[in-house]
């Protein structure tokens, strides 16, 4: 798939077909995510792999009952360890730590769409219950849970906001003259 239509068609995806994902496609997706650019090249980005039912559905408890957690193939937690954030002071344990693991977060989400494979980027969950219920040590910080699986639905592409409305000329408030 070119990259164009990647970005274009990925959707977020919210039920799952009882299909497990390949060793080799979920392979692809990690390697991706690990190819995210991250400030400093700190590289702070580590991932849980959840395939356990039960621990899925305490995942899923956790995302305030988002349930539909639990159904998918493989659960990723994303997350920054902020002992990597070594420098850049307070904005980089603030800020930087949070955009690297993002970009690793979109890729896995594009990798996923060209492989055929469903996701979901959900960042509403209480982060305390998930560290305690995946044993995730103080200094790394869960910041997205994505379920992965293969679609068993096909969901309406929302509605974006045009580039008129998003894309200022140097100053903000000032329209870029193209548009």
């Amino acid at each position: 798939m070119e990259t164009i239509e990647c970005i274009k068609t990925r959707k977020s995806v919210r039920k799952f077909k009882k299909k497990d994902i390949e060793k080799e496609k979920l392979i692809k997706i990690l390697e991706a995510a690990i190819n995210a650019p991250s400030s400093g090249n700190l590289q702070n980005w580590e991932f849980i792999i959840v395939r356990d039912e039960e621990n899925k559905k305490h995942v899923a408890k956790a995302a305030l009952n988002q349930n539909f957690i639990a159904d998918a193939s493989v659960v990723i937690i994303a997350c920054s360890n902020n002992d990597k954030i070594i420098f850049y002071g307070k904005r980089g344990r603030d800020l930087y730590a949070i955009e690297n693991v993002s970009a690793a977060i979109q890729n896995i989400l594009l990798a996923a769409n060209d492989l055929g494979i469903g996701s979901c980027w959900v960042g509403a969950f209480d982060e305390k219950e998930l560290k305690k219920i995946l044993e995730i040590p103080e200094n790394v910080r869960p910041l997205a849970i994505i379920p992965l699986g293969y679609p068993d639905e096909n969901p309406e592409k929302p509605v974006r906001r045009s580039l008129s409305q998003v894309v200022f000329e140097e100053k903000y408030g000032k329209k870029l003259k193209i548009f």
